[in-house]
């Protein structure tokens, strides 16, 4: 009896082990789901910050002059609290005050230059003459350009990811260069110039960034003149004539901006390369 009892018990721990087994493999497939996960979530938030931190010291060595006085790392921890563990659907504009008033930097009067439908050329132009900035060529919009970011409520993460398209709702990208962009306009002063696209019917689209935020947040104290630079190819037709140029210049005039002066230049497309490619072409030239 006893070894029959024996035999018993015995039988019993090898009708449990297969489970006791199954159990292991289980918890260690889930611990190891979690652990590619949490490793994903955490390369992708590292990958952001260390991209956004790497362009900010590499634009400071660049251009010691220019923004001098700035912190890397205060201005990443002021982005991440505009959108950091709220809905990504609800980050307006104004989150990124504290962000803009981290940054330190001084765009010198005549410099700024904006644009609208023209990105690959005015870009062009920026890179290769120091005369003229766009938003994108400050310490603000070279650290943040082309990437993608958002939270969730709760959360403590940044997702790079699964984030809200431009146009969906009020998203964090699209209202940081909203907010970018009002004051990269409002600090602007003495003669500014903009780059528009003379192959479109509407070179002065009312529901762009530049008129819709930028125009409308130009400081009348401080902005002397306006000068568009109507960009054509050779087979383009477009004068300074158009309607919705004639409408930017009535906007200018009828409001807070009416001491600014207005000016249209139509430039040929192969012009504004040559400025690119010749650097022996005085900027004042180009134009």
């Amino acid at each position: 009896m006893e070894y029959e009892g024996v035999a018993s018990s015995s039988r019993g721990k090898q009708r449990r082990n297969p489970c006791l087994l199954v159990g292991i493999i289980t918890f260690l497939a889930f611990a190891i789901i979690l652990a590619v996960v949490l490793v994903c979530t955490l390369k992708k938030e590292h990958g952001l910050r260390e991209t956004v931190l790497s362009r900010c010291q590499g634009y400071m060595d660049a251009n010691p002059s220019a923004s001098s006085g700035n912190d890397c790392e205060r201005i990443w921890s002021m982005f991440e609290q505009a959108y950091v563990g709220k809905d990504p659907c609800d980050v307006p504009p104004e989150a990124y005050d504290p962000l803009i008033k981290s940054v330190q930097q001084k765009v010198p009067c005549n410099e700024n230059i904006f644009w609208s439908k023209t990105n690959d050329m005015v870009h062009a132009l920026t890179k290769n003459r120091d005369c003229l900035m766009t938003l994108e060529d400050t310490l603000l919009g070279f650290m943040f350009n082309k990437l993608t970011w958002c939270s969730k409520n709760g959360s403590k993460e940044t997702f790079t990811t699964g984030c809200p398209g431009w146009m969906e709702c009020i998203n964090p990208v699209h209202s940081f260069w909203t907010r970018a962009s009002a004051n990269f306009a409002a600090t602007a002063c003495g003669n500014v110039y903009v780059m528009l696209n003379g192959s479109i019917n509407s070179p002065f689209n009312p529901e762009s960034t530049f008129a819709s935020v930028e125009v409308q947040n130009f400081n009348p104290a401080t902005l002397d003149g306006l000068t568009v630079l109507l960009v054509t190819k050779d087979t383009d037709v477009m004068t300074c004539s158009n309607k919705s140029l004639m409408d930017l210049q009535m906007l200018l005039s009828s409001g807070p901006l009416q001491a600014v002066t207005y000016t249209c230049r139509v430039i040929p497309q192969a012009k504004v390369k040559k400025c690119i490619d010749d650097l022996e072409i005085p900027c004042s030239d180009c134009w």
